[in-house]
């Protein structure tokens, strides 16, 4: 056992994967929590939830995880974008500890055979887990490399059946501003709503996310369901999501309309497309030293050979 802040957790030596196995010497999780990573294939078991920070079943996916040495738990935890628990990097950790995550549920509509109002469980039930190791790229020139647990996207939406119509896929973030203390502002337009092209969300890399480091996603990276599509910047990655919605037409974004020459409707890492603002052509490795921690970025975030197809003909600097 391992005693921690919040008091005594008992952990199964089964459950404990040994530190020369994952990856690498940053898989210590930092704040007193313990790696509980069980290895075998299984579904969902929606005990975890009742007990956050709960173990999860599931299988590492090295088809599409990276070789690079994840950052630590402390990092990918306490360094977020998270506006709606306010701006400043450290606010979603400190002022999320409180949000109820149950029970929760998912409204389905639009240009589908399949519709209505899901509960967390019915959307998750038939899904697998599996852990991908995705680098994350933000726009503000920063990257972590996280271990992410969840299941494929395109077999989330498959269960709805969407029709010929369906071009795109519209998702939106709750909105609950006694919960959420950042939406009490106007910083942004809210609820926080993204869209994904169909092909793009089909695309075996995009998942959706209920955990991080063999646990159960914490409430600061966007519990209890959040989109990962690693090719994009992370202002994609809506979290805390309540409502899939399939359209004909290309959706409203929250960031392109509330800065359309700075955040596009793509997305797509691009190091010849700078922001504004600053330079996109390097990144800075949150958790590295500051004297080596700038890299070259690169196309598509690293995954050119899997999506560089999705967009060809595209003039990539206008759709942006």
């Amino acid at each position: 056992m391992r005693k921690t802040a919040t008091g005594i957790i008992k952990i199964a030596p089964s459950e404990i994967t040994p530190y020369e196995v994952y990856l690498s010497r940053r898989a210590v999780l930092a704040g007193g929590l313990g790696l509980a990573a069980a290895q075998a294939v299984g579904g969902f078991s929606s005990d975890a939830f009742a007990d956050a920070p709960g173990a999860l079943t599931y299988v590492r996916n090295t088809r599409f995880s990276t070789t690079e040495s994840p950052n630590t738990y402390r990092d990918i935890t306490t360094y977020n974008n998270y506006y709606e628990f306010g701006t400043d990097k450290s606010d979603p950790a400190e002022n999320s500890q409180k949000f109820r995550t149950q029970p929760w549920s998912v409204s389905v509509g639009g240009e589908a055979e399949v519709t209505g109002t899901f509960s967390l469980e019915d959307i998750l039930k038939p899904h697998p887990l599996e852990e991908r190791v995705y680098r994350l790229r933000c726009v503000e020139a920063w990257s972590m490399v996280i271990p992410w647990v969840g299941f494929p996207l395109g077999d989330l939406l498959k269960r709805f059946k969407p029709t010929s119509k369906a071009k795109f896929v519209a998702f939106k973030t709750l909105y609950d501003p006694k919960q959420m203390p950042g939406q009490r502002s106007a910083v942004l337009d809210w609820p926080y709503e993204e869209g994904l092209r169909i092909d793009e969300a089909m695309h075996p890399l995009a998942i959706m996310s209920v955990g991080l480091y063999g646990k159960v996603l914490p409430n600061q990276n966007g519990a209890p369901l959040r989109l990962i599509v690693p090719w994009k910047y992370g202002f994609k990655g809506i979290k805390a999501i309540v409502s899939i919605n399939f359209t004909e037409r290309a959706p409203h974004t929250t960031w392109s309309l509330g800065a359309p020459g700075e955040y596009g409707f793509f997305a797509n890492v691009n190091p010849e497309v700078d922001h504004p603002r600053w330079s996109q052509a390097t990144e800075r490795r949150i958790g590295g030293s500051l004297f080596n921690s700038r890299r070259p970025t690169l196309p598509f975030n690293g995954y050119a050979d899997q999506v560089a197809s999705l967009y060809s003909g595209m003039d990539l600097r206008k759709f942006f």
